[in-house]
């Protein structure tokens, strides 16, 4: 990280000067969704938003078992998908919520809880592929078309997948956006939103195992990570030093939050990693697979040729012996041997 000096606070550092330069983080703010989590309202809606989810997949994965054995569902895929509800809730709930709307860095650790673990935990649940799985089959094959279609393919591109992932974070922090969108508890849940849509398109696209149809090969993926890597790493430094950006909060809550980013931001994209690798590893086996099997049905095509149902092999011994006995010369280079032509003059020459 860089130690370079950061522009003085625009005004004193203290809770006052919280009050006064974060004045949207939820200070004052009973209603209007839960902007600080501590009335009922803000605590019911939060946490309902995240058990609706998890109550869908648990039925989605009920009527996959009473399908049959062959659409029985993983224990570890259902597990991952709940986890990641249950962070999506930790971060929208007390004690997490009420500290991210007085402090810059609680509002990074929800920011990471959202955008970047949970997504990792929802799409390693594959639940399109789940839901694929037990609709009927023309409502399965509606959302595979639509999966297909070009808005599908413009949304699931990896550029777009990264521009809204990681480049919408420098516009978040690089200019007023934030403390207009912090200015009010409305503009809360549009971050949480946009955090969990940007990092579930992001984790689908690089390493989820459900089916895209714009998504790119093992070492593509790779690259798109190091990129997102390499942006959340000068992203964070530039927000420790202070330079090109406009977060309306004190300087040491704003270096903390930096701290945050970089450190816990490598470790949600080591796992993203790990999670690129173990789906990278089964198709490289089926590939080897497909490749040795294609190679034995070649080398048997080649050695085992026929001719009106004699093998190829056999008739070129036999007029090549024909010829030994008769003294002929070799047919010309080009003319097969072993061809019906080659085996008349054979004959002709021994009669």
């Amino acid at each position: 990280m860089t130690g370079g000096a950061a522009p003085p606070p625009a005004h004193p550092v203290g809770p006052a000067a919280l009050a006064h330069t974060h004045p949207g983080t939820g200070h004052g703010h009973g209603g209007g969704g839960g902007a600080g989590g501590g009335d009922l309202f803000g605590v019911l809606l939060p946490a309902l938003a995240a058990l609706v989810p998890a109550l869908g997949y648990l039925l989605l994965v009920r009527r996959a078992h009473h399908r049959g054995p062959r659409h029985e569902w993983s224990a570890w895929r259902s597990a991952s998908f709940l986890a990641g509800c249950g962070l999506a809730a930790a971060a929208v709930l007390p004690p997490l919520a009420p500290w991210a709307h007085g402090d810059f860095r609680g509002h990074m650790a929800q920011h990471l809880l959202i955008g970047m673990y949970a997504p990792v935990a929802l799409v390693l649940g594959a639940p399109v592929t789940l839901l694929l799985r037990t609709l009927p089959g023309a409502r399965a094959r509606t959302l595979t078309a639509l999966l297909r279609s070009r808005p599908a393919r413009l949304l699931t591109h990896p550029v777009t997948a990264l521009l809204l992932n990681t480049g919408s974070l420098a516009v978040l922090y690089c200019t007023p956006l934030y403390g207009a969108a912090t200015a009010q508890p409305w503009g809360h849940w549009l971050l949480h939103l946009h955090f969990l849509a940007a990092g579930c398109l992001f984790a689908w696209v690089v390493a989820g195992p459900d089916p895209a149809p714009a998504r790119p090969g093992v070492p593509a993926r790779l690259v798109l990570l190091g990129v997102a890597i390499a942006g959340h790493a000068v992203l964070s430094q530039l927000m420790y030093g202070g330079f090109l950006i406009d977060i309306p909060a004190p300087v040491g809550q704003v270096r903390g939050g930096a701290e945050l980013m970089y450190y816990g931001g490598d470790i949600a994209e080591l796992l993203l990693a790990g999670a690129v690798v173990a789906t990278w590893r089964p198709r490289r086996a089926a590939t080897a697979r497909e490749r040795a099997r294609s190679r034995a049905v070649r080398g048997q095509s080649v050695r085992t040729p026929s001719v009106r149902g004699q093998p190829v092999r056999a008739r070129s011994v036999r007029a090549r012996s024909a010829r030994v006995r008769t003294g002929a010369p070799d047919p010309p280079a080009g003319e097969p041997a072993g061809g019906s032509g080659g085996s008349r003059r054979s004959d002709a020459q021994a009669a």
